[in-house]
């Protein structure tokens, strides 16, 4: 168990690092650099340029800049960003407090309906409720995410003026205060991670129930909802800890399409920012702690694994 974890956090760290890198080799591909955003195309004078790219250190060769970097996050220290020239870790902090609420808000409504769902539609399959559980998951999956935002827009905003279409709320305001903005945002986001892991409870389910112990508890005469709940749910619930952690990470790094149609100032919506205004410093910085968080959150997902799962604490390396 000792080997497995060692392996998880180093396989973690590696991807940490070619995170890192490919988004640092990415924005230098880029035509310009933050200076040139900056300062615009009438005002990005020879002199101008060459103050900001000494105030900001753009004149150094990549390799270097990238290491300076590196070494400063490793510090804890993140760099201060070109365009606003504000401290990163100020940019990023309310911005990762606003996203952490709406997937975590998202979370609490989509895993229980997508636990549900996902049961029902087993325990009923081939009939009328799996039918349309299935039917109504594979069409979320399938729909685009701006589509189904831009439709919660038409309909409860426009049409029927019961919430707001857009979030006017100020970044830096109270989490109360974005209760009511967030509403659509919520039900976009738990639409698709609903369908997603519905799916998958309900293949395991299936899967649980025609092994031959659950069969012989049957034959036996155990009461069938006593073999659904102590016996069926408990093992068909452990493989879908790994997709719970992988639509977890999804949300925090993949909201980006939400945040932008409702204007939700996330990191998603930062980030895209960011990547306008070239400014190199904060791209990266918001990489690096959407790649910690989703590393993260998949280490969690293998650890609860290993301890639900005798069988995995056996395994050898």
């Amino acid at each position: 168990m000792f080997k497995l974890i060692l392996r998880r956090l180093a396989l973690g760290v590696l991807t940490l690092v070619m995170v890192t890198i490919i988004v640092f080799v990415g924005v230098e591909a880029l035509p310009g650099d933050a200076c040139t955003a900056y300062l615009g195309r009438d005002t990005a004078l020879e002199t101008k340029l060459a103050k900001c790219r000494d105030d900001f250190g753009l004149n150094q060769p990549a390799h270097e800049r990238f290491f300076v970097w590196a070494g400063g996050a490793l510090q804890g220290d993140l760099g201060i960003s070109t365009r606003r020239n504000k401290p990163i870790s100020d940019l990023v902090q309310i911005r990762l407090r606003n996203t952490l609420l709406l997937g975590a808000a998202a979370s609490a409504v989509g895993i229980p309906i997508a636990i549900l769902l996902g049961v029902i539609a087993a325990l009923t399959r081939d009939r009328a409720a799996d039918l349309w559980i299935s039917t109504s998951a594979i069409f979320a999956m399938t729909l685009p995410e701006f589509i189904s935002a831009t439709l919660l827009i038409l309909f409860f905003s426009v049409w029927l003026g019961w919430l707001p279409g857009i979030v006017i709320t100020r970044p830096d305001a109270p989490v109360f205060e974005f209760l009511q903005d967030i509403i659509l945002p919520i039900i976009a986001l738990a639409f698709v991670m609903t369908a997603h892991i519905l799916r998958m409870v309900r293949t395991c389910v299936i899967d649980v129930m025609a092994s031959d112990y659950v069969q012989m508890a049957i034959l036996k005469g155990v009461p069938y909802w006593q073999v659904v709940f102590r016996h069926v749910l408990p093992n068909a619930l452990l493989p879908t800890i790994n997709l719970v952690a992988l639509t977890l990470a999804w949300l925090l790094g993949g909201t980006v399409v939400i945040e932008v149609v409702f204007n939700y100032p996330g990191l998603g919506r930062l980030m895209l920012d960011s990547v306008s205004d070239r400014d190199l410093a904060l791209v990266q910085a918001i990489a690096l702690i959407l790649a910690v968080l989703y590393v993260g959150l998949n280490l969690v997902a293998d650890l609860l694994s290993l301890v639900a799962n005798p069988r995995l604490r056996t395994m050898k390396v």
